[in-house]
């Protein structure tokens, strides 16, 4: 009898009660994208559509628990590692991972929401340059968390290139840099590849304010591509496209008084089943 198993994403990242950004919307983009989700809870901030009210921490030894725990049981294809507030919460995630196989790992440095609001605290930021950096196979900065690692200003697409050769320079293997807050018509992003290749993904900016949780759902559609045994540089491509249609059939909708989330469920796929060898 033949045995199947789902392509399966790991999510380690902050909660939104709101349920558009954070494990909730790194839940329903893998969902929709055909794959199992788990996920580990690293932080709790109270927020909605309007910003972040307050951020409550989790333990360091409840995270590396629910590492293991996920580890030990569902082994994933892939991981999205988001919002990492604390350098001990840094050295946490690294160590714990460190004691299983490799596998195909994307972070989003989430440093500044939707909201403008600052999520990172100043001592963290070494803290990921030089432990979680290094472990990942691709950093999704956008262009004010690009500001922050880069220690520029970064406001054009001139910026966005400097930019990039820096942060490359702190250890990254590859760098999407998006450039969603671009005040152009058109959106320019950058992938600064493993080999130091720059490749350009262009979109047309789209006139909505519901973009909240679009930077945690292009990392974990990347990832949930990355599962599914595409190429990495595939899988940014691919992830970029999801994103932009998530965005393009939920910008008339009203859900909240502020920015407004995506609509992830635009086109579900059924879970995709793998055969097992």
């Amino acid at each position: 009898m033949k045995k199947f198993k789902y392509p399966s994403v790991l999510t380690i990242a902050g909660f939104d009660g709101s349920g558009g950004a954070g494990i909730q919307a790194d839940i329903k983009t893998a969902s929709s994208l055909g794959c199992f989700s788990t996920s580990v809870l690293t932080a709790l901030p109270v927020q909605n559509t309007q910003g972040v009210r307050k951020i409550y921490p989790i333990p360091v030894e409840a995270v590396a628990d629910q590492i293991e725990a996920i580890l030990d049981d569902i082994f994933p294809d892939a991981i999205k590692i988001g919002m990492v507030h604390t350098s001990q919460l840094v050295e946490t995630i690294v160590s714990t991972l460190g004691k299983y196989k490799k596998i195909p790992i994307v972070f989003d440095p989430v440093m500044v929401a939707t909201s403008g609001h600052r999520l990172i605290e100043e001592e963290t930021i070494i803290a990921i340059t030089e432990k979680l950096f290094p472990i990942a196979d691709v950093i999704t900065p956008n262009m004010d968390e690009a500001a922050i690692l880069a220690s520029m200003e970064v406001k054009t697409l001139e910026d966005l290139y400097a930019a990039g050769k820096l942060i490359k320079g702190l250890g990254c293997k590859s760098i999407l840099l998006k450039g969603g807050h671009q005040d152009t018509s058109t959106i320019t992003s950058l992938f600064y590849d493993e080999n130091n290749q720059y490749h350009t993904f262009e979109t047309i900016k789209l006139a909505t304010h519901n973009t909240h949780g679009s930077g945690c759902t292009l990392s974990s559609a990347i990832a949930a591509y990355l599962a599914q045994g595409k190429t990495l540089f595939d899988s940014v491509s691919l992830g970029q496209q999801y994103v932009y249609k998530a965005i393009e059939n939920g910008k008339d909708v009203e859900t909240g008084l502020g920015n407004g989330p995506l609509n992830h469920f635009f086109n579900p796929q059924k879970l995709i089943k793998n055969e097992m060898v």
